[in-house]
């Protein structure tokens, strides 16, 4: 057995989940290639007395079930699913993948009604809110070749970041959420990029491997109609198996009221049309993971760039509520690096960030 994921599995357990005597976790694993992760993960939650319920999904008897399915099907799987959710006090969730772009010619209106009537109530409603939960990738060849590395090189790169000091992490953070509570007015500059907000009296919560590994950001959301001005996202995105580019945002009264990217723009605001909630922000966080320097088109991994932030548009996470609601939430980067262009982090008109780094003294502990 790999030393390295005996070390993450038992992260996953008492760090992550802090499972304890009785209680039930649902290990969920999507295009996993070998059970070893899995075995470890029931091994550890049975020492410690819980109840491991397992899930193996496979992704293209997924895409096969979200084409055919309609409406009473889809409902009727939630609601059985759901049930099952409220079971349980724990959730981690194993992403595999072994086409990437497994779901990238589905129709648009399929995955929406996806969206709307599975992962809505099953996960938006349930699973987020009421479980103490963690999702992971696991390392693949579709992975390594999406970061331009060799599979040998990934693998290294993958324990390195998920088998972080998340204590000290915890500690490193805490400045940062005082900071963020205090703050007011943001205003984000970078190439392409002036956009200002407020996140005033919006809760703050510092991640340190609770809820994805690997882990490393700060996390709150804007007043929902406070957003104006511009943001372009210079890191690639991969959503629900379409490649975007470039994209760019135009927002007036917390609304994007305009939206444009490279290639795919008819798509990118199909999904924005989604819903109402679709065109608002749900997240603003900043990644503070100097371990994960370039992204690699994983958005689990991307969104922990230090020096980057995401500006997330869809739902709101009720540990940090601006009162949006959706069915999306996409995590889409902006990366403040010297080799991605740079840029500035102010709040409430003193620059705390500049080209990825913190420049005030309370947050310079977070610098690599």
């Amino acid at each position: 057995m790999d030393p390295r994921q005996e070390k993450l599995a038992e992260i996953l357990i008492s760090h992550s989940c802090r499972l304890e005597a009785g209680e039930n976790v649902l290990i969920e694993a999507f295009d996993l290639p070998d059970p070893r992760l899995i075995q470890l993960l029931v091994k550890k939650s049975l020492a410690v007395g819980a109840i491991p319920h397992v899930q193996l999904r496979n992704n293209q008897i997924t895409r096969t079930w979200v084409v055919e399915a309609d409406d009473a099907a889809l409902t009727a799987a939630a609601e059985i699913d759901a049930a099952r959710m409220k079971q349980m006090q724990a959730y981690i969730g194993i992403r595999a993948a072994e086409n990437s772009a497994e779901f990238s010619d589905l129709p648009a209106q399929k995955m929406e009604k996806y969206s709307q009537l599975y992962m809505k109530p099953v996960h938006f409603e349930i699973r987020v809110p009421h479980t103490r939960w963690v999702v992971l990738r696991y390392p693949t060849g579709s992975m390594a070749q999406s970061a331009n590395m060799s599979t040998e090189a990934f693998e290294d790169f993958y324990y390195q970041v998920t088998t972080a000091d998340y204590a000290a992490m915890e500690i490193a953070e805490k400045p940062l959420v005082d900071r963020m509570l205090a703050t007011d007015q943001v205003r984000i500059v970078a190439p392409g990029t002036d956009l200002s907000f407020s996140i005033k009296e919006i809760p703050v919560v510092p991640c340190f491997g609770r809820r994805n590994i690997p882990d490393g950001e700060v996390f709150t959301a804007p007043v929902r109609d406070s957003v104006n001005g511009t943001i372009h996202y210079n890191v690639p995105s991969r959503y629900q198996g379409t490649l975007f580019q470039d994209i760019q945002f135009t927002f007036e009264n917390g609304k994007i009221i305009k939206a444009d990217c490279n290639g795919q723009a008819e798509r990118l605001n199909q999904i924005l049309d989604s819903d109402e909630g679709a065109r608002y922000i749900g997240e603003f966080s900043l990644g503070v993971n100097y371990n994960v320097k370039q992204p690699i088109l994983d958005t689990l991994f991307d969104e922990k760039i230090g020096g980057s932030l995401h500006f997330t548009p869809g739902n709101a996470y009720t540990t940090a509520d601006n009162s949006n609601r959706s069915s999306v939430h996409w995590d889409l980067i902006l990366n403040q690096m010297p080799h991605a262009g740079g840029g500035e982090v102010w709040f409430d008109g003193e620059m705390i960030r500049k080209d990825g780094m913190f420049v005030v003294d309370d947050l310079k502990c977070l610098n690599p």
